[in-house]
């Protein structure tokens, strides 16, 4: 990639966001490096169980960097969660800033698990705003949340993901969100939303979908991603 213009995947689910991601940490981190982005971002649904993987998998490629005379990668990870909400507040992704930041994170964690079943995390924006100190938030919103956007950038720092989808509406969408950003005052951050790290794991990750929404692959249509 150009050195001009530096890009990190701050919007990246692993194998730990279950049934919706479909590659380990360590093949993300991999792919990221290989394509000479300057980072990535793992963020798995109501979870930070990945951070362990990725961390040893950036530990493994400096050495080996270091190894053959490369010197420093300059290549950073970052860890935190893809907020799941019980109440209609869409996705927010959450990055701590500091080891404060990072045990109010696993703390709002830990509520959204204790509420609910066994493998569930029940969230509610609420819940966030009282645990929002020393974080970073990027919403994976659009202007039909104009106002919960204003109210969450009170509370921490707040980017809005634009991502293309390659649906058809890309252009509208975004065309909105440029406003959305004008009016808020809040920026937008280009993600490619990853749920896989290379195109040769694109049908594992159909089945996966496939295995989701209870469907087949010839009958997923634009169920699948």
């Amino acid at each position: 990639m150009n050195a001009a213009t530096p890009f990190a995947e701050l919007l990246a689910a692993t194998s730990y966001s279950f049934l919706r991601g479909a590659s380990h940490p360590a093949d993300m981190v991999a792919q990221a490096i290989a394509l000479g982005h300057r980072g990535i971002g793992i963020a798995d649904r109501n979870t930070v169980a990945g951070v362990v993987r990725a961390h040893v998998a950036l530990r493994d490629a400096r050495a080996q960097a270091a190894a053959e005379g490369h010197g420093d990668l300059g290549f950073r990870l970052v860890v935190g969660a893809r907020l799941v909400f019980a109440d209609g507040t869409p996705d927010i992704v959450a990055y701590p800033m500091t080891r404060h930041g990072w045990g109010r994170l696993t703390r709002l964690l830990t509520l959204g698990n204790r509420r609910a079943e066994k493998g569930e995390c029940l969230l509610h924006l609420a819940d966030l705003i009282e645990h929002a100190q020393e974080l970073l938030l990027i919403a994976v919103a659009d202007d039909e949340h104009e106002f919960l956007l204003r109210r969450l950038a009170r509370h921490a720092p707040l980017w809005i993901a634009a991502t293309m989808a390659r649906r058809g509406d890309d252009r509208r969408r975004l065309a909105r969100q440029q406003a959305l950003a004008r009016r808020t005052g809040i920026p937008l951050l280009a993600t490619c939303d990853a749920l896989y790290a290379t195109p040769e794991q694109r049908p594992l990750h159909d089945v996966i979908s496939c295995i989701r929404e209870g469907t087949t692959i010839a009958e997923a249509g634009t169920r699948l991603l």
